[in-house]
């Protein structure tokens, strides 16, 4: 069986997290106390981060889709939310940070299939020959994308 190599483009050493979120934790608790404004998350950290959930949107689950780039921004985002919920005492950073990142681009799939709804909502409402007029400059070469586009949105509003 091959080895993995520790210096993959996406592989993160899980005692080296666990410890930068240790020392983090620290040092959020000293500024705390001493009532100094909260520290930043280091550069380690958020890389961390950064790689959990670029390396997650490859799943086969979720690499087909076309918002893959806001999937990993939710992901980083909410990571950063809930930092301080991690219990450093229960020990695996990796799988409770790709868990929060994993429900994060859930999120954003619910949030762009509404979205989509609301598209075709609207569309089906104007009518689609309203949005679909072609002033002839549309596809110099052809209107074969254009007329796709459209018998798929006629297409579906027959079948509705």
């Amino acid at each position: 069986m091959a080895k993995r190599k520790s210096n993959a483009e996406h592989y993160v050493n899980n005692k080296e997290f666990l410890q930068a979120l240790s020392d983090f934790k620290y040092l959020v608790n000293q500024a705390k106390e001493r009532g100094d404004p909260r520290p930043r998350i280091p550069h380690y950290i958020g890389e961390c981060f950064l790689k959990i959930a670029t390396h997650l949107s490859y799943k086969p689950n979720f690499v087909n889709y076309m918002f893959r780039e806001d999937m990993i921004c939710d992901g980083v985002e909410n990571c950063v939310q809930y930092i301080d919920n991690f219990d450093i005492n229960r020990g695996n950073p990796f799988a409770y940070f790709t868990q929060i990142i994993y429900y994060a681009f859930l999120r954003r799939i619910e949030k762009e299939k509404r979205q989509l709804d609301i598209k075709s909502k609207i569309l089906e409402q104007s009518g689609f020959d309203e949005v679909f007029v072609s002033d002839g400059n549309i596809l110099d070469s052809s209107d074969s994308d254009y007329n796709t586009i459209k018998s798929n949105v006629h297409q579906k509003m027959t079948y509705n």
